[in-house]
């Protein structure tokens, strides 16, 4: 496999996963900020072709990643109740 192969591959990795952690946050207003924020962020970068700058997206999303897991573990540990826009 290619170098460009396998970035290609974590970078989609990254993306999934950290939709599926957005998605988790009980709150809803935290839980649509992390998603759109983990979209918008890689529709921004979608165009970067120098390598460096990749590496640095990268390191970046995994350092988020982090983040929203421990948010999560957080958010759970403190519950609301629902808004009504989620009923």
């Amino acid at each position: 496999m290619s170098a460009t192969h396998q970035s290609r591959r974590l970078v989609l990795s990254l993306y999934k996963d950290l939709l599926r952690e957005g998605s988790k946050f009980p709150a809803y207003n935290f839980r649509m900020y992390a998603l759109r924020r983990t979209k918008d962020a890689f529709k921004d970068n979608k165009s970067l072709t120098d390598g460096d700058m990749i590496n640095k997206s990268i390191v970046e999303a995994k350092e988020n990643l982090e983040l929203i897991r421990r948010q999560v573990i957080i958010g759970h540990l403190y519950q609301a109740d629902k808004l009504i826009i989620e009923k």
